[in-house]
């Protein structure tokens, strides 16, 4: 089971969110989204969304944070702030594809922090996000 995420940390990653935005590449939708993903052994990978003009190939901030660290051999994350908007600062929840991402890596009492400013965030867990999520285990359960 994750710990709990420490109140400063939840700040730092907020923070991090926020600036991750600034490097959105979303010139179709103008909505620019931030990530800042943190590991268990509290280092932080960041992403932001990344548009294409094909849109299929168009990736999300959390997935990019995400996929930032798995590729770099991390596998363990206790917590992810979002942040989004045309401004880059506002309430955007993850979307289903990132929440079914992050069941991959995650357990139902993964944090997933909504900021709208720097001190100014709502905290959800996987769980309460993705009710009835598939996840590794579930491959594992045999039919009746």
């Amino acid at each position: 089971m994750i710990q709990k995420v420490k109140e400063t940390d939840r700040r730092k990653l907020a923070a991090a969110a926020i600036r991750a935005a600034e490097f959105s590449y979303s010139p179709y939708s103008g909505f620019r989204v931030g990530a800042a993903l943190m590991t268990e052994e509290g280092r932080i990978f960041t992403g932001c969304n990344i548009e294409n003009a094909a849109y299929t190939p168009t990736i999300c901030a959390e997935r990019t944070a995400i996929f930032k660290a798995a590729s770099e051999g991390y596998r363990n994350f206790t917590a992810i702030a979002v942040t989004g908007g045309r401004s880059g600062i506002g309430l955007a929840a993850p979307c289903g594809v990132c929440r079914q991402v992050m069941m991959e890596f995650c357990g139902k009492e993964f944090e997933i922090i909504l900021v709208t400013g720097e001190d100014c965030y709502e905290v959800h867990t996987l769980g309460e996000l993705l009710p009835m999520g598939f996840g590794p285990e579930d491959l594992e359960r045999s039919p009746a």
